[in-house]
């Protein structure tokens, strides 16, 4: 699956902010929140829904309805809990899960610390959540703890995205959709998205 990219005015407005040096801790937490919701609109798209019925003011009629119980989020901490607060407005029912790692400065690769999830986690549709994919470490683990798990369908969501990221997580895992606001050019020597944020 190739990664999908918000192409996208307000996005693209939305991103500038955020990627000024200039801008405050408070703008870009609540810009981080906005992309989430609209990363979340995309990445639900394909879903299906049950066919129910209601009753308007006016008369009965059959509806489309999403069972929130089927989905999980999993942000990496501690930055991908910043896209959690403007999913969970999409899809408010939904479970949390948590997956702490952090990146080895020297190696680069991810050091996992953290893991806990749903009890039901093999059940439920996993939409795992992270600003950032740079070199595909992080997402990588992620996607195999939660496989461990049994969780057999799950979505990636980020900010910004690297090429060689992305690259590395469709390779490894090509079963997982990768969603993100923008793929930035590349990295630097030091594993950093460029321009980034």
């Amino acid at each position: 699956m190739k990664a999908i990219s918000l192409n996208h005015p307000l996005i693209e407005h939305k991103l500038g902010i955020l990627r000024d040096k200039n801008t405050g801790t408070k703008e870009f937490r609540e810009l981080v929140n906005e992309i989430g919701m609209f990363l979340c609109y995309e990445a639900m798209k394909d879903v299906s829904l049950e066919t129910v019925e209601i009753e308007t003011p006016i008369t009965k009629m059959k509806t489309g309805k999403l069972d929130e119980d089927r989905f999980a989020f999993v942000p990496i901490l501690r930055a991908g809990m910043g896209l959690l607060d403007g999913v969970i407005r999409v899809i408010p029912n939904a479970k949390i899960g948590h997956i702490g790692m952090y990146r080895d400065e020297e190696t680069f690769e991810p050091v996992n610390y953290f893991f806990k999830v749903p009890k039901d986690i093999e059940n439920r549709e996993v939409i795992i959540l992270d600003p950032m994919l740079a070199t595909g470490g992080s997402a990588i683990d992620a996607i195999e703890l939660l496989k461990s798990k049994g969780v057999k369908k799950m979505k990636f969501l980020c900010v910004i995205a690297a090429p060689e990221g992305i690259e590395r997580v469709e390779k490894a895992h090509p079963d997982v959709q990768i969603y993100c606001a923008h793929i930035d050019e590349n990295l630097n020597e030091n594993k950093y998205i460029v321009p980034g944020l």
